[in-house]
């Protein structure tokens, strides 16, 4: 009677046991199984699947446990009444006039989704992939993340964190990044002065929310980070695009203005170049001076390849002018949206309150699992190890680059996990981007980045965190040529 409703299927990314259990609650949800009618017998839907009865036996053991079926003694399985009591029935539903639909066009009042994201969603399925912000899944740290993981869901940790913390976060997460990174960084903060986000952008949008209105000017590094473009917006704050040089971020008048600037020193954002040390005492005395806070975004702070890396801006700031973010996107995962904010604990109170009002606090479980990582050190081994691998890389591409783009020019880079290069004068990057596409070679065309109105268009960037090494000068070789034909 059954036959029809299951469809086992030994490529299915679900073991056996779960296939059966998911298709036999599905069909007793949707009223499929008769509750007055037992279930197969072990033995003989064993038989009828090509399964062994253990699987089967086991698939109806957990659907008793989980109050889909009861065992009766010597009858069989039967569906339990008491699940079908809290599904809705179809004829249970009420018919309703069919009345006018909401006009959204009307209802909309801010429309996020019109400023199109240029990102490759597949970009596993390309050969070159020169891509930034992901990471190369062989470098994974896959045994020490199911550690972790596994021990985060023990039944102390669950105990632990399986209850409403309203605002609060996991204190072996905040210990390690107040003991463990930030003083990598020169940075040293109390446990209230830290906050755990769901990633750099989620602290960049309350940072915003909580200090940007229509009576303030936020001022961003052009070339830099477009999303915040769209983050000020939501504030009604006036924007003012600030140039970059060699030395990242310039100093001086164009400041003078602003109430909350936004800067990447270590390395900027997307150019990658470093700012010195005399320019950050500069900048900082500038703040207090005119009155004005900056947002560090310390965004591959661990990935640098210079033995004296430059201190964080943060480090520096004896005033409380610096609110430091952090992330571990570049290292562990993007996919994990994991990261911190640092900042003087006034201010991190309201943002927690705010936090608390969008979503609590991050998962908990996850910021055990990221709390075990660092404290038994693994997130060290995997930082040396990515160093390693993208120093590597990093003189693959400038190999690659003088080779085939010899043209092109090359700031100076120290780490981090991405070139910024200018093509010739004539080049538009955003069709070499189309046309590398096409030929397997996936980069992001620069004009992205500029957020003034007319950007220049010869830039692109050349990330190589998900790029094998010797996918590199291959790679780059085909993309000189498609540079030649189109410009």
């Amino acid at each position: 009677m059954l036959n029809h409703l299951f469809h086992l299927s030994t490529e299915s990314e679900s073991s056996l046991q779960q296939q059966i259990r998911e298709q036999i609650s599905k069909a007793i949800i949707d009223g499929h199984v008769p509750p007055d009618i037992p279930l197969p017998s072990t033995r003989k839907l064993a038989e009828m699947l090509g399964v062994s009865r253990n699987t089967v036996i086991l698939a109806y053991e957990h659907l008793v446990y989980d109050g889909y079926l009861i065992s009766k003694k010597r009858a069989g399985y039967y569906v339990n009444d008491e699940i079908l009591k809290s599904s809705v029935k179809e004829q249970d539903t009420v018919e309703l006039d069919p009345g006018s639909k909401p006009d959204w066009d009307a209802y909309l009042k801010e429309r996020p989704s019109q400023r199109k994201l240029y990102k490759v969603h597949r970009w596993q399925d390309y050969p070159y992939p020169f891509i930034y912000g992901q990471l190369d899944p062989n470098l994974f740290p896959y045994n020490h993340w199911r550690e972790c993981s596994k021990e985060s869901v023990s039944v102390q940790s669950i105990n632990e964190w399986s209850g409403d913390r309203y605002d609060d976060d996991d204190s072996l997460l905040i210990e390690q990044i107040r003991t463990r990174l930030l003083p990598r960084r020169g940075v040293w903060a109390d446990p209230d002065e830290i906050l755990i986000t769901v990633g750099a952008q989620h602290a960049l949008y309350m940072i915003m929310r909580i200090l940007l209105n229509q009576d303030t000017r936020f001022g961003l590094e052009d070339p830099g980070y477009p999303e915040l473009v769209q983050m000020a917006d939501c504030t009604g704050s006036q924007i003012k695009n600030l140039d970059v040089d060699q030395d990242g971020l310039q100093v001086g008048k164009q400041l003078r203005d602003c109430d909350l600037i936004f800067t990447t020193p270590s390395h900027q954002f997307p150019t990658t170049v470093t700012m010195p040390m005399e320019r950050r005492r500069t900048l900082l005395e500038q703040a207090s001076k005119d009155n004005f806070l900056i947002i560090e975004d310390d965004y591959e702070c661990e990935t640098t390849f210079a033995t004296n890396p430059t201190p964080a801006l943060k480090s520096l700031d004896k005033n409380d002018r610096v609110i430091y973010i952090g992330s571990l996107s570049k290292t562990l995962s993007p996919g994990l949206r994991l990261g911190y904010m640092v900042g003087p604990k006034a201010l991190i109170r309201e943002i927690r309150g705010l936090r608390r009002l969008i979503l609590r606090h991050p998962p908990m479980n996850n910021q055990r699992a990221v709390g075990l990582f660092l404290a038994r050190g693994y997130h060290d081994s995997l930082v040396r190890s990515l160093v390693k691998v993208y120093e590597e890389r990093w003189k693959e591409v400038g190999e690659a680059l003088h080779k085939y783009l010899p043209e092109s020019a090359e700031p100076p880079v120290f780490g981090g996990s991405s070139y910024w290069v200018k093509g010739p004068a004539n080049l538009d990057a955003r069709e070499l981007k189309r046309r590398a596409r096409e030929r397997g070679v996936v980069i992001e065309s620069g004009d992205f980045y500029f957020l003034r109105k007319d950007p220049p268009l010869n830039f692109f960037r050349l990330g190589y965190s998900s790029i094998a090494t010797e996918r590199i000068q291959p790679g780059i070789d085909r993309l000189a040529n498609i540079i030649r034909q189109i410009s």
